[in-house]
């Protein structure tokens, strides 16, 4: 397949992974399903990346042990925000946290002009807070942006540190382990069966386990480049599923919402010209 539709199944899984998600909340809620899919997706990635774990790892515990903390909060996060408000806004606000990062490390004006469409985007959503929207969903969102743009940092990080995927498998097995104590407080596992259960698998297959192997593979044929323009269409995935499988649809207004966003992703990314080289 070429490599950008491999991208765009990435992106449909991921949605259709948070769609199945936000069915398992009424039966054991989102913090049990966010410890669910981190404890199965994690011994999947270390078997698919046995063959790089080397003495890297060790020597990099602790920022791992960091990257798993970083990766646990924005999964709860992100997990809570979709329990309350829906999955295309969600991601639309989550996805503040990387496009201000790139703002932060940006001295070119016309990346701050991109930055003032997302803003002009969260500007709308604004009016719906507390009437249409629940503002712990919308704050939580944004809690889950800012773990986003702590992920990107410390991947890069680990990246250049830590040979192969050995960094993000650890970092999954660390997440969960941050995750469980949080569950033992709120609980939900109490309630699992085998039906939940199988479900829970589906969404850390669809997720995590399936899009970044899509993702890996992309990769290999483009370039950062090509894979951040590719990635803008994530809000726009997440407003698609969740009308079409958790009627979610949005009005107008949210929906521009949303488009904003997106945009102003899309503009980052084209204008990053670092981003040129593989």
């Amino acid at each position: 397949m070429p490599p950008t539709v491999l991208l765009l199944g990435s992106i449909v899984s991921i949605q259709l992974g948070a769609a199945i998600a936000v069915h398992l909340f009424p039966s054991i809620g989102p913090v049990a399903t966010t410890l669910l899919r981190l404890a199965i997706a994690s011994p999947l990635l270390i078997v698919a990346s046995r063959r790089s774990i080397d003495a890297t790892v060790r020597r990099h515990a602790g920022w791992i042990v960091l990257f798993g903390v970083v990766i646990a909060t924005t999964n709860l996060s992100f997990y809570g925000a979709i329990s309350r408000i829906p999955l295309g806004l969600a991601v639309a606000i989550e996805f503040v946290g990387p496009l201000g990062l790139a703002a932060a490390t940006s001295r070119k004006p016309v990346d701050f002009a991109w930055i003032g469409l997302a803003a002009v985007g969260l500007g709308l959503l604004t009016p719906e807070i507390g009437s249409t929207l629940d503002p712990v969903g919308v704050g939580l969102a944004l809690v889950a942006g800012a773990g986003w743009a702590g992920m990107v940092v410390l991947s890069r990080r680990l990246g250049r540190s830590v040979t192969g995927n050995a960094a993000l498998a650890f970092a999954m097995v660390a997440a969960a382990c941050v995750a469980l104590p949080v569950e033992l407080v709120t609980g939900g596992l109490e309630r699992l069966d085998l039906g939940l259960l199988g479900a829970a698998a589906v969404v850390a297959v669809l997720s995590t386990a399936l899009p970044l192997s899509l993702e890996f593979e992309a990769l290999k044929h483009v370039t950062p480049r090509t894979y951040g323009i590719v990635m803008t269409l994530e809000p726009v995935a997440a407003a698609v599923v969740g009308a079409a499988l958790l009627s979610q649809a949005l009005d107008p207004k949210l929906l521009a919402a949303v488009a904003c966003v997106t945009v102003a992703a899309l503009g980052v990314t084209i204008s990053d010209r670092r981003a040129v080289v593989s």
